[in-house]
């Protein structure tokens, strides 16, 4: 039952057969469609997803309509709009499938109670909130030192998995540039 979700967190902390079964009764499974949403723009973040099977993208729409992606989750990866989460307060973003997928979901109305009856799960999300971060500064980095071939190159060596799964217009939206000139990267870089 979950077992990514399960052999995730062991990596990090331990958790007695007797913490799985606690934590089993505070989360919810979501079985979501390719394109459905769980999140969309003005509606406030209810909880924080682990993708279990599948692929999740997180977008806004910019001044000229257009959608921006700015994260991608895949197996074992979290995603969620941590602002509106945390503030309770409503996203800026959508959260939607990319591909069919299970997703674990720990709401957060129930977290502090969870985290009560399993304080080492503080320690899993500290740990993880740390290397999302993390990630996130250096994507900064990447973006304003990198050239846009630079960045597909680190991306393509960083994630190879994410390029078989991802549309070429989504990969080109995450690194700002047209499919087009994906279209010539690609063929320059197979």
């Amino acid at each position: 039952m979950y077992p990514n979700f399960i052999e995730h967190l062991k990596k990090h902390i331990s958790l007695t057969d007797e913490d799985i079964k606690v934590l089993l009764t505070y989360i919810k499974i979501k079985s979501i469609k390719k394109k459905e949403f769980l999140l969309k723009e003005g509606q406030i973040c209810k909880g924080n997803y682990f993708v279990e099977t599948g692929l999740l993208r997180m977008f806004y729409i910019n001044e000229k309509g257009n959608e921006q992606i700015t994260q991608f989750a895949l197996e074992n990866w979290w995603l969620s709009d941590y602002m509106s989460l945390m503030m309770q307060a409503p996203s800026k973003f959508y959260l939607q499938a990319v591909e069919n997928s299970e997703i674990v979901v720990v709401e957060h109305q129930k977290e502090e109670e969870l985290f009560e009856k399993l304080p080492q799960l503080e320690r899993y999300f500290r740990i993880m909130m740390q290397r999302a971060y993390a990630a996130s500064q250096m994507r900064v980095k990447y973006f304003h030192d990198l050239s846009k071939e630079e960045n597909y190159r680190q991306f393509v060596s960083l994630f190879p998995k994410f390029i078989q799964r991802i549309p070429q217009y989504m990969l080109a939206s995450y690194l700002g540039i047209t499919p087009e000139y994906l279209s010539e990267l690609r063929k320059k870089h197979p």
